[in-house]
């Protein structure tokens, strides 16, 4: 059955549209995160109607953020709505600590407790109310911040964080056109008195938007925009992927890049390069984001004047070519960033580490540090600077194995939590 069919009215048309992502594959189970704003109030009754119609149950979680005293009735209200609509619906709580930007913080613990709610509930797709007039906005913001093409494109439709699908139904249409559905719908939603203050930078961008369209400039064009500029990252990275199969390789959890080819028609055009060197430092150094293009651009300086520079968890070494032309760059992880980090044996360790031997309460694993000159390191041909920070196991402040350093024993590792370096670049 097709998810797009004739529609007979203009609400049927945009609850069809809200479908597509179902096109790509359809869910188990599917879970709605609800705050009963308008968004995700019509998010949740067009993910009901698609629910009944292909077959697949649907719950609603609702994060309490505990940050204002009307949350409590806020969430009675969703509760109830779900309780009228015959669906579950789970209430998950986080506190700030008081660090870090709030906004920043809030969403990230969103996407961590509905991503482990999710888990726990066997629900593999979780939807979000985000609509067009969220696509401009967030093009607002980054255009302040003087963003490239990734930044400036549209929000992808689909997307996996923490292990989780994401889909984003609503997109296709603004804000003021779910609300006009709810109103036909008679379904009521909740005004969020934040939505309305200056000191959020999405407010900001909301006004400033109101202002634009004065200009002709709204929300539908923004949107365009962004889409053009996905078209556009689409194409750069499909040209990422065909140089990264020419110039890079793996080595035990190293990124090595072969220096580009000189010559006329060998050249490779520098953003290109850039992305390529920007994923390597994401794959390698597990970062949520990949660095900035001030700080890509002082690595290259450094890299020339030193042919050594740290960024991103990683260390970065440049080798001599030939005829005094540039070598290839070596991506190891930087001890520093993972002497602190340890764990089971059976788990993934600093993100990617997979290892395979016989795990034991009593073993954990952690950076090799200095405990590499008590292994035949030499016999790997691998840098010194690379072992360091490679998993090895302990049990207490024994040295068990250290299988990348050639001590391996019954142990074996390998980095492929994040998946393979070319798999990783297929996921961009």
């Amino acid at each position: 059955m097709s998810v797009i069919r004739e529609a007979a009215s203009f609400d049927e048309l945009i609850r069809n549209l809200a479908g597509l992502p179902f096109a790509w594959g359809r869910p188990r189970r599917l879970g709605v995160a609800v705050s009963g704003g308008s968004d995700s109030m019509a998010c949740l009754d067009v993910m009901l109607w698609h629910g009944r119609d292909l077959g697949f149950p649907v719950e609603a979680v609702t994060v309490d953020h505990g940050l204002r005293p009307e949350t409590p009735g806020e969430i009675d209200a969703v509760a109830r709505h779900c309780m009228e609509c015959g669906i579950p619906h789970t209430v998950l709580t986080w506190k700030w600590s008081g660090a870090g930007n709030l906004q920043a913080e809030a969403r990230d613990a969103r996407y961590r407790l509905i991503s482990d709610w999710a888990r726990r509930s066997g629900i593999d797709q979780v939807a979000l109310g985000h609509t067009r007039d969220d696509v401009a906005e967030t093009f607002l913001m980054r255009l302040a911040r003087k963003a490239g093409v990734d930044g400036l494109s549209e929000m992808d439709h689909q997307f996996t964080r923490h292990g989780t699908t994401w889909i984003r139904p609503l997109l296709d249409h603004g804000r003021a056109e779910w609300r006009e559905y709810l109103v036909r719908r008679d379904i009521s939603w909740i005004e969020d008195p934040s939505n309305d203050d200056p000191k959020f930078e999405r407010v900001r961008a909301r006004d400033r938007l109101k202002a634009l369209s004065k200009l002709g400039i709204d929300a539908g064009t923004l949107a365009e925009v962004a889409r053009n500029m996905s078209a556009a990252r689409e194409a750069l990275e499909h040209y990422v992927r065909r140089e990264a199969a020419r110039m890079a390789s793996e080595e035990h959890g190293d990124v090595i890049l072969a220096a580009d080819a000189p010559g006329p028609g060998h050249r490779v055009p520098r953003e290109i390069l850039f992305r390529l060197r920007r994923h390597s430092l994401t794959w390698v150094g597990g970062g949520k984001y990949p660095p900035r293009s001030d700080a890509m651009l002082e690595l290259d300086h450094a890299l020339q004047d030193e042919g050594r520079h740290t960024l991103a968890g990683c260390i970065i070494t440049r080798g001599s070519g030939g005829r005094g032309g540039p070598g290839p760059w070596r991506i190891s992880r930087e001890f520093n960033a993972v002497k602190e980090v340890f764990g089971p044996t059976d788990q993934p360790w600093d993100g990617r580490w997979i290892l395979r031997g016989p795990h034991a309460d009593d073993l954990e694993v952690r950076a090799l540090g200095e405990s590499v000159k008590d292994t035949p390191w030499r016999d790997t041909g691998m840098p010194r600077q690379s072992l360091l920070a490679s998993p090895a196991i302990w049990r207490g402040a024994t040295l068990v194995a250290a299988p990348v350093a050639g001590f391996a024993g019954e142990w074996t590792a390998k980095a492929t939590g994040r998946g393979k370096f070319d798999e990783f670049l297929q996921s961009r």
